[in-house]
Order: C-alpha cells, then structure tokens, then sequence
C-alpha cells in the first residue's frame, strides 16, 4: 500500500513537468504555431506602429511648439493678470512675456511704421532666436539684452541705417545692435504685417508708445509638461479679448497636425483590427483541428480541470514566446519604417518610453482574450462521443465560424475589448464613426456576397464554375461570413491607402510649389503700374494687382450685427465709433470684431470656385464660403458695410470656395467695381522669388520705400520641411497597413483551401479527375475574390467619402483606378496562392 502511495506521490510530482513538456511539444509539433505567429504579428505592428506614431507625433507637436515659441500661449488685448502668470509659476510651469505694438521707427534719413516686439530675457522658450550682428555677420542663437534694438533685413533699407547707428522707436533712441535672421515665430497674416523690430520687455516705458486706448497686444508664453498644461489652461476663465494658442490652433500647422494625429491613429486602429482577425481566424483553425486530440483525452477521463491546465500551459508559454519575438521583431520593424525618413527626422530622436511596450502587450492580451477564449471554451466543451463521430461533430462545432453547440456566456468576453475601447477613445467621434460605419459594411457585404451568389447560381454554367457556385452557396451564413470577411480585409487596406492619398492631396494645396512667397503691400494707385513694370523686367511671375480697402460688416438684410448700435451715419460718427468699439468684444464671430479687407474686381480670382449664385452684376458682392455659412448669408441676401464711417451696401451674388492655405490673395467679400472702386484704396500684388534673390528685394525697399514687403521664405520653408516629414510617415504607415492587410487576406485564404482538403477526397472518391477539381478550386475562388474585390471597392469608396468628409472635413475624392486596380489585385492574390497550394492539397490524388 505504501509502494502504491509513494508511487501516486511520484506522478502527482511529475505530472506539471509532463505537462510542461506535452505544452512545449504541442506547441512546436501541433497546430498552434499559426496562433503565435498570429499573436506576434499583433504585437510586432503595435509595437512598431505605435513607437512610429509616438516619435512622429512628439516631432510634429515640437514643429508646431516651435513656430509659437512655447508649448501654449495666451493672447489678451488687456494686460494679463499677474495672478494668472503666479499660478502658472506654482503649477511648476515656465512663464515668459512679449508686448506688440506698432508705431513709428526714425533714423536720421527715413522713418518706417514698424511692428514692435519686446521680449523677455528668456525669450523664446521653444525654437532658435537667430541675431546676427559683428562684422563676420555670424548667426547665434541668443536671447535679447536690455537696450538692444534687432531689425528685420529690410528695415535696414527702407531706414537707410547700419548695425550701429542710431534709431528711434517712439521716444526712445536705441542703438542698432543687428539683424533678425531667424525668429521662431510664424505669422500667416501677410495684410497684419509690418518689418519687425526686437526690443527687451524692460525698455517698453522708455519707447511711450504703450498707450491707453493703443492697439498694443499682450502674450504669455508657457512651457511645461503636458499633464500640468491641461488643467492650468481649463483653470484660466478667460475676459474677453483674450484667447489661447496652442500647436492645433495655429493656422495651417495646426490644421496639419490635428489631421496627421487623426489618420496616425485611425491607422493603428484598422492595423489591430486586421490582426485580430487574423488571431481569431487562427485560433478558430486550431479549435477545429484539436476536437479529436480533446475528444480522445476526455474517452480516456481527463476532466475539464485538467483540459484547461493543460490548455493554460500552452498558452502561457505561447503568449510569452509571442510577446518577446513580437517586442523584438517590433523594434527592427520601427527601425525600417524609419528608414525612408532618416533625411528628415531631428537628431536625436525623440524617446519613445514605455507607451509601445505597453500598449502592444495590453492590446494583444485584449484582443487575446476573446480571440482565443471562445473557442478554446468551445474546444473544452468537445463531447467525449466526439472520437467515435468526428464527421458529425464536425458539421455541428467545426469550420471558422460556426457558433453551435456553445455557451453564449462565452461571448461576453468580447466586453473586454469593448470596454478598452470606451475608454481609449472616449467622444472621439472619428473612430467611433469608423468602427460603426465597418460594422454596418459588413453587413451589408456580406448580405450582397450572399445575394450575388444566389443570383449567380440562376444561370446556366460549366460543370466546373457550377460545383463552385454549389459549394459555395451551399451555407449562405458561411458563404456570408467568408465574403464579408475576404471583403473587409480588402476594403481596409484600400481605406488606409485611399486616406493617406485624399490627405496628401489636401495638404498639397496648403503650400503650392508655385505658391507666392512675397506680399507687396500698401502700393499707391500711382505706382502700381511702375511696380508691375520693375517686375516683369526681372522675369518675376506674379499676381493681378488688387485693391484693398479695410471696412466692416455691419448688417444682413436690415438686421444689425452690432447689437445696441446703428449704422453709422455722417452725423453720428463718433457716437458709432464709440458703440462699436465697447461692443467689438461681444461679436459670436471673429470676422465681426474686426476691419476686414475688402475688394473689387472684374472677374473672379482663378483659386477660388463658385459654389453658389454667379459672378458679375451691378451692386453685387461675393462672400467667402465659411463667413457665409457661420452667419447664414445667402445669395439675394443685401448686406451692409461701412469703410471709415461711410456706409454702403451690396446684395450677395455668389459664394465663393476659398482655400486660405495656398498663400494666394484671398478676401472674405469681392464687391462689383460699381461698389466701392471710388473708395480711395492701396494695392497689393504677390510673387514668388528664389532663395538667392534677396537682393532684389532689398532693390525694391529702395525703390519704393512706402511699399511693404512681406517675405515669407523662411515661414514657406518650415512649412514644406513639416509637409515632407508628416506625408513621408504616412506613407510608411500606410505601407505598414496595407502590409497587415494582406497577410489578413492571405491567413483568410490558407485556412479557407486547407478545409477543402477533405472534400477534395471525397470527389476524388466519386470519380472527379485531378483537372476537374482544379477548376473548381479555380473557379470558387476565382469569382469569390472578384465578388470581393468589387464589394470591398464600393465599401472603401463610400467608408473614406464618409471619413473624408465628417472627420477630416474635406471634400470627398472620386478614385477611378481603385474599380479596376483592387478586384484585378484581389483575384491575383487568390488565384496566386490557390496555384501554390493546390499541389499540397491534390497530393492524394495520383492521377
């Protein structure tokens, strides 16, 4: 008896060794290396995915940081409260201050309106002040002293003055130190601009040009992490004529990097999705291929204890197997993603830290948990009866999706991932409008697979094409499932491509290669003609010259914008003046609480469209889509202005499309010349000159002293490098997707011919010849991929129309070459890897 006891002791002991080593042997010699390549692959794309979108994003948001010198900025037409700046010092945040204001600039020969900065000593806090100043003009990055004076380039023409000499800034008399050769700050405003100056903040009393009732603007520059930069700024309770500045709001650079974050994220997202199917798929394959092994072990009397231990081993050392390759193979796959942008990236990169690691492991023990665990409880649950009737028990719990003879409790792991995703993406309306907007697709697809191979079957075919239409609809729940999903795998990767072009194309027009890169401003009527002239004399290509005006809307058919004033009339100027000015603050619209510019012509600019009524007529103005649509402006409506107090009125005859991004003169309102070509006006004319032509601007300083030059070569330049990053790491994350996509197709499509292995037996056994069944294969797969690919073309189509036009609001795209080029992709995949499989598969058959 005791012989007995040691002897169930021993076993008991040995029993998790002969686990471990079953598991480890099952796990290598049985079925379940498909569901770790599967896991790795989840691992490996998140991981290198997410690291990408980490380092990309941390570069595009230090791009944009650096354009505002700052990570957050408040602008305030007031003074802002010292209490406001205290609170951000004791949040840990750095604090710096800048004041602008315009006044007038004095050297001993010329006198120039200038645009004053005066700046902190530690200005800026993000970006390079670049001062240039010495007789070797060497170029530093420093920060400005008390009693410095710093000139825009052209001030030193238009002021006829030397670093040196000396200049009066209101009542101050500086001495100039030197020129600005770069300042970080980007301004997009070419009809706002004036030649800057730099000062320090401390000499502001000295200038007295800081009046009260002034036109002077204050700032406060933040830097901080952005975890004490959320709550600080949603504590801040704003007054008005204040507002914030961040990365996202700023102009086109904003616009860019909200879009870029957006796409990144939808990438990864659609990137998980593939691979989880592909997990499930795999996992359901395995399911199915172990009934028999699970079967024999329950006849033998394992109990479900024991099953799940021995199933927890396998799965233990397959998850941990997954998570280091897929860690590993992650870090090399980022590695060459990286690799098309090594010109363009900073150095030294910016770190990743442990998001990737964390995310990728997180991700694929989400998506792992009901991947595998419905159908391991499924497999669990194998009937021991099951060793004695494998081809029934096959019809009844086999294939990838059949869900009989299961606990419908086991689908509630699926409320894992669903609550993952409640919390990751919260009231991002983008990715819930996506996942919803897929799984209403496959729906629908799959119930038009379904149809189409109905109507198909109708018709009169070959012997070959009609065993393929049986067996394929033979299950209209199968055939329904296996179309949706060959169909979404294909609709993805197209989806993923699809966007990545249509943002590309947008961003195009924010910076034309042909786009001006100068603004002449404030040119009299007298010299337009001259300038023109001294223009095409050096083969500059340029612009129409266009009158600008400065005035206000005031009122839409009688109705007042200014609330609680009237239309100024000769009489009521100053009472007018007085109301506007107390009321500008309280206007819903930006384009309200200011003068904007105005002008006329004959004809509409080529860079804008009509999109409603017409152009031309006598009393007539063109109104800018988005003012039209923010203040329901329609066309018919009379609208009413007034410039310097004189008021007018003319009724809206088109609405044009603007894009404010190609850096082309563009207006808001566009009168008939019957309007306001008696109004006195100045001229503007764009133009675009190379890097190597500062001399001639400088000529033309010469030449016209009262004419403004605007020279936004360096801000173009920042905003091209910025393009080219962002659209290059699009494109490697597209090629990242798209990838993903197709081992999805390809995992779908092994898995699918591999079941027909046992029925190519049995039609071997009736009598069909190896070239008979070939065909068949042929033909089933042949016209599911063509289905699939034509369903999965209108899916991509309507999905990125969707996409495009409620989450990256743009104008959706027609894509002509994706109707031939995806089905002609689709049934070369298939019909290519059912060639290479189809030797394994008839190999059986010897004739």
């Amino acid at each position: 008896m005791s012989e007995l006891s040691e002897t169930s002791v021993t076993t008991r002991q040995r029993t998790p060794h002969l686990l471990s080593r079953w598991s480890w042997r099952e796990l290598w010699q049985g079925q379940l290396w498909p569901v770790a390549v599967a896991l790795t692959l989840i691992i490996a794309c998140v991981f290198a995915l997410s690291a990408l979108v980490v380092r990309v994003e941390k570069i595009m948001t230090d791009q944009g940081r650096s354009v505002l010198a700052a990570d957050l900025v408040l602008v305030s037409g007031n003074p802002i409260d010292d209490d406001t700046l205290a609170s951000a010092s004791q949040r840990g945040l750095t604090v710096s201050k800048q004041t602008r204001f315009g006044t007038m600039a004095f050297s001993d020969e010329n006198m120039q309106l200038v645009s004053v900065k005066a700046v902190a000593n530690d200005f800026p806090l993000r970006g390079n002040l670049a001062l240039s100043s010495g007789e070797a003009a060497s170029v530093q990055s420093q920060h400005v002293q008390p009693g410095e004076l710093w000139l825009a380039e052209r001030l030193f023409s238009l002021l006829a003055v030397k670093e040196g000499d000396e200049v009066m800034i209101g009542d101050a008399q500086f001495t100039v130190s030197g020129l600005i050769a770069q300042d970080p700050e980007l301004s997009f405003n070419p009809f706002s601009q004036m030649p800057a100056v730099l000062i320090h903040y401390d000499d502001i009393a000295r200038t007295g040009a800081v009046q009260l009732g002034g036109r002077v603007q204050y700032r406060a520059y933040f830097v901080g992490a952005d975890a004490v930069l959320s709550p600080f700024r949603q504590s801040i309770e704003l007054q008005a004529g204040q507002r914030w500045i961040s990365e996202s709001t700023q102009g086109r650079t904003g616009d860019l990097i909200d879009r870029a974050r957006q796409y990144l994220s939808l990438t990864l997202i659609l990137v998980i999705i593939m691979a989880s199917a592909t997990l499930v798929l795999t996992c359901q394959h395995y399911t199915a291929s172990r009934r028999e092994t699970v079967a024999m072990m329950k006849s033998l009397g394992a109990r479900k204890a024991w099953l799940w231990r021995w199933l927890a081993g396998q799965l233990l050392m397959l998850f941990a197997f997954a998570a280091v390759l897929g860690v590993g193979l992650g870090a090399l796959l980022e590695t060459l993603l990286r690799l098309p942008l090594g010109d363009i990236l900073p150095d030294p990169l910016p770190p990743m830290g442990l998001t990737p690691l964390l995310t990728s492991v997180l991700v694929a023990l989400l998506v792992a948990i009901p991947g595998m665990g419905i159908s391991l409880i499924k497999l669990v649950n194998t009937p021991a009866i099951a060793v004695m009737q494998p081809e029934g028990s096959a019809q009844s719990g086999s294939g990838l999706l059949n869900t009989s003879q299961a606990s419908p409790w086991r689908f509630g792991l699926v409320l894992l991932p669903l609550g993952a995703l409640l919390i990751w993406f919260g009231d991002n309306t983008l990715m819930w409008l996506t996942l919803l907007g897929l799984a209403v697709m496959l729906i629908l697809l799959a119930a038009i697979g379904v149809a189409v191979v109905a109507l198909l079957r109708k018709k009169r075919w070959g012997p070959a094409m009609q065993l393929a239409l049986s067996r394929i609809g033979r299950s209209p729940l199968a055939t329904g499932a296996q179309l949706a999903a060959l169909t979404a795998s294909l609709m993805l990767l197209a989806v993923i491509w699809l966007l990545r072009t249509d943002l590309l194309a947008d961003w195009q027009q924010t910076l034309p290669p042909d786009a001006p890169n100068v603004f002449a401003l404030n040119i009299s009527e007298a010299e337009t003609q001259p300038y023109l002239a001294a223009l095409d004399a050096q083969n500059i290509e340029h612009s129409s010259m266009y009158p600008v005006i400065r005035g206000r809307l005031v009122a839409a058919n009688g109705e007042q914008f200014l609330k609680g004033a009237q239309i100024p009339q000769d009489n009521k100027n100053a009472q007018a003046s007085g109301d506007q000015a107390q009321s500008d603050e309280a206007q819903p619209d930006e384009a309200l609480r200011r003068e904007l510019n105005f002008t006329w012509r004959e004809s509409p600019p080529v860079h804008n469209q009509i999109i409603a009524g017409a152009w031309g007529g006598e009393g007539t103005v063109s109104v800018e889509q988005g003012i039209a649509e923010r203040l329901s402006i329609q066309v018919g409506d009379e609208l009413a202005f007034t410039v310097n107090s004189q008021p007018f009125s003319a009724v809206v005859g088109s609405i044009r499309h603007v894009e404010w991004r190609n850096m082309r003169p563009n207006f808001y309102f566009i009168f008939s010349p019957d309007v306001v070509a008696e109004l006195p006006a100045t001229f503007l004319v764009s133009f675009r000159i190379g890097s190597d032509q500062s001399p001639l601007l400088n000529q033309l300083g010469r030449d016209y002293p009262t004419v403004s030059l605007m020279d936004l070569r360096t801000m173009a330049s920042r905003i091209q490098l910025m393009l080219q990053q962002v659209s290059l790491s699009l494109s490697v994350l597209a090629a990242l997707g798209v990838v993903s996509g197709l081992l999805l197709v390809l995992t779908l499509l092994r898995l699918g011919l591999s079941q027909r292995q046992q029925e190519m037996k049995l039609y071997r056994t009736l009598g069909a010849s190896r070239q008979r069944i070939s065909a068949t294969v042929w033909s089933e797969y042949g016209m599911m991929a063509l289905i699939a690919g034509v369903m999965a073309t209108l899916g991509a189509e309507s999905m990125v129309a969707a996409l495009v036009h409620f989450g990256f609001e743009l104008t959706p795209q027609w894509h002509p070459l994706l109707w031939l080029g995806l089905p002609v992709i689709a049934v070369g995949l298939v019909l290519a890897l059912a060639q290479s499989m189809l030797p394994k598969l008839l190999q059986p058959l010897k004739n």
